[in-house]
């Protein structure tokens, strides 16, 4: 082994300090920054051989637009894994120019929003890429079986991806199964035109599948009997395949062995008989979602008694009876997840029961739950001590002393949605000594106030998402406390609170993560605290200052300047103007934007701005632009890819409690 060589570095002896690196070290640094694409491009500036060795260790790649793709071709040599989603103007010469250019590397291509190419740009990703083994073809919608043909010329195909590819019948399913016998996950889901014949041939040639998601096919059980046949098949979706009903899963002779993960959500024609059939002799049964679907009965329950794998199962929207949370609970399964989000029936006796029985439970959705009261959360807290997540929005019979037990017993708590609730400060108090907690979803809580949320601040030091949205007991000082104590906060919603100003923007600035703002309906928030987020949060992608009345063209250039990730932000009612609009154009990352009622905005200045936002996917306008628009700027955003929503909402007045009248973002007193 070589001895170490200690490096004595001075400007004499070596122009380029970062000479001392191996190649090893700098892709170890790189690997570091795969999240971050401005800081790769950073890296990439430091020096010449920075440049050359980011371009070489560089596999995936998500250009924003398409005219940038072919400034790639030569720089990054290596690209495995293509995202082409942001693309919508991707054609056959730009498929054919990156089959070529990346034809030994690429191995996986999404071109889930793209919709100007054919079978031809197809084909030539097929037959030059030979080692292309994932494609994403959602929403290809006048795809037709010739496409289909093509793509099974792809013969290492792993992955195929079709929803709503609702032109491909059978026949272009059939040329893919006999073709593709690697594939191991396909969705078909939404393709109106795939019968019992396309996913038959499917299952009879595609042996590895291990995935088959057909939601929304018109399918019957006579296909299912070649599916349960698939000898590695793990995840099945069927939902809503209203074709399959008790009567054909009776003719089922066995189930599928090898099952782990069963989604019959919306299955209307499907009770406790039919489910019996499917997943009699399912040992290796894990996950069970039945949402929306048949009444959970003691019937239902007990078709499942003896999957002792059983860990996960989802209820949402189904009607629930007691004898069937209680045949639940003498399961010999132990449940690790459960959801009864939207289920009627559900009490205090029945969900004790359940939870005292399943005491391994790790994650429990309660949501809407509106019969349950304390004595449910106390069975709960008290059994199931290991919960990581609890979601329990709108339980409004739970008395506000439940929140304390949650704090005191389930300190391992990582998500945690109590929106629409009692809680209040001596709640928040106890949830602050969950020091896990990522997620707290805090929405309507009128009882809570700023004290409460310090301890939160003090406490819950990995918090990542906060939503406060109305809760009017929130000042400054609180938003400053989670500010100071919840440094990795990167979503905050706290829309509707007359109380923020720029004091909370100012204190929330120290969140350098920070991805998400809303602040919709914050009147005295303005300008300055939105520009000392955009300079300080650098990293920010959605902004909604809705009804911000006082925020205008002073904090769109500080946007365009120091916020390029910025992908989604609605201006509805804020005093922008054709400038600021104009500003935000420079953003190559904006997606989507909202500007509704901004009454310094004309339709010269909108043309404009429209004309210069190069990666704009949806625009959310008043109908009473749209006479006001030249056609062409329709036709030349549509070829882009843009979409156009319309809303013919009349102008709203709105007044706060103090009496002032906000509209045009200006406060004037109003007169009672």
């Amino acid at each position: 082994m070589k001895k170490q060589q200690t490096f004595h570095l001075n400007n004499k002896d070596m122009a380029n300090p970062f000479d001392i690196f191996t190649n090893e070290m700098i892709f170890t640094i790189l690997d570091y920054l795969n999240d971050d694409p401005f800081s790769k491009r950073s890296f990439s500036l430091v020096c010449r051989s920075f440049y050359f060795i980011e371009s070489r260790h560089r596999t995936s790649l998500k250009p924003l637009r398409s005219d940038l793709i072919p400034r790639t071709f030569h720089r990054y040599p290596s690209i495995a894994n293509l995202d082409l989603s942001l693309c919508p103007l991707v054609d056959d010469n730009a498929l054919t120019s990156i089959s070529s250019t990346w034809k030994s590397t690429l191995r996986s291509v999404n071109l889930s929003r793209s919709k100007s190419f054919t079978s031809i740009g197809l084909s030539a990703l097929a037959s030059n890429c030979l080692g292309l083994v994932d494609i994403d073809l959602s929403n290809g919608t006048e795809l037709t079986d010739s496409a289909a043909k093509v793509i099974a010329e792809a013969k290492n195909l792993e992955r195929l991806w079709l929803a709503s590819c609702k032109s491909i019948t059978d026949i272009g399913i059939g040329c893919i199964a006999v073709s593709c016998k690697k594939l191991r996950t396909i969705c078909l889901r939404w393709c109106l035109r795939v019968t019992d014949l396309g996913v038959e041939l499917i299952a009879m040639k595609c042996k590895e599948i291990r995935s088959l998601d057909l939601s929304y096919l018109p399918i019957t059980e006579k296909c299912l009997l070649r599916i349960l046949q698939l000898p590695h098949l793990e995840d099945l979706v069927l939902e809503g395949c209203l074709g399959i009903d008790d009567d054909g899963l009776a003719t089922l002779k066995h189930a599928s062995k090898s099952i782990k993960m069963l989604n019959m959500s919306r299955c209307q024609n499907v009770s406790h008989v039919g489910l019996s059939s499917l997943t009699s002799g399912a040992e290796s049964l894990q996950q069970l979602i039945l949402a929306y679907g048949p009444a959970v009965t003691a019937d239902l329950a007990k078709c499942l008694h003896n999957f002792a794998g059983l860990q996960s199962i989802k209820l949402d929207g189904c009607s629930v009876t007691c004898s069937g949370m209680r045949a639940i609970g003498n399961w010999n399964s132990s449940l690790i997840e459960l959801s009864l989000c939207k289920c009627t029936g559900v009490t205090d006796e029945c969900l004790s029961f359940l939870v005292q029985s399943h005491k391994e439970l790790r994650k429990l959705d309660i949501t809407c739950c509106r019969k349950i009261t304390c004595a449910s959360i106390d069975s709960i807290t008290s059994s199931c001590t290991s919960l990581t997540s609890l979601k329990m929005e709108s339980c409004s019979m739970v008395s506000k002393d439940a929140f304390v037990l949650i704090g005191q017993r389930c300190q391992l708590l990582e998500e945690l949605d109590v929106t629409d609730n009692e809680i209040d400060d001596e709640g928040l108090k106890a949830i602050s000594r969950c020091s896990r907690l990522c997620s707290l979803k805090l929405g309507i809580c009128i009882n809570t106030t700023d004290d409460g949320l310090t301890h939160v601040g003090s406490g819950c030091s990995k918090l990542k998402e906060l939503d406060l949205y109305r809760s009017p007991g929130i000042s400054d000082t609180g938003i400053a406390a989670i500010a100071q104590g919840c440094p990795a906060l990167e979503i905050i919603n706290i829309a509707y609170n007359n109380n923020i100003t720029d004091l909370s923007l100012t204190s929330l600035s120290n969140c350098s993560r920070l991805k998400v703002l809303e602040i919709r309906g914050c009147p005295c928030v303005s300008s300055v605290g939105l520009s000392t987020i955009a300079k300080e949060c650098k990293v920010i992608e959605v902004v909604d200052i809705k009804k911000c009345y006082n925020i205008n063209d002073n904090a769109m250039l500080p946007l365009a300047q120091f916020s390029q990730n910025l992908k989604q932000i609605n201006l509805s009612y804020c005093s922008v103007t054709d400038v600021g609009l104009l500003c935000l154009s420079s953003i190559n990352r904006l997606r989507n934007m909202t500007i509704l009622h901004l009454a310094g905005l004309t339709p010269n200045g909108l043309a404009a701005a429209l004309l210069a936002c190069g990666g704009l996917t949806k625009v959310k306008l008043h109908t009473s632009f749209k006479p006001l628009l030249p056609q062409h700027i329709f036709r030349y955003m549509k070829a882009r890819g843009c979409v156009f929503h319309w809303r013919n909402k009349a102008f709203q007045v709105e007044i706060d409690p103090k009496g002032w009248q906000l509209q045009s973002g200006r406060c004037s007193e109003a007169a009672e």
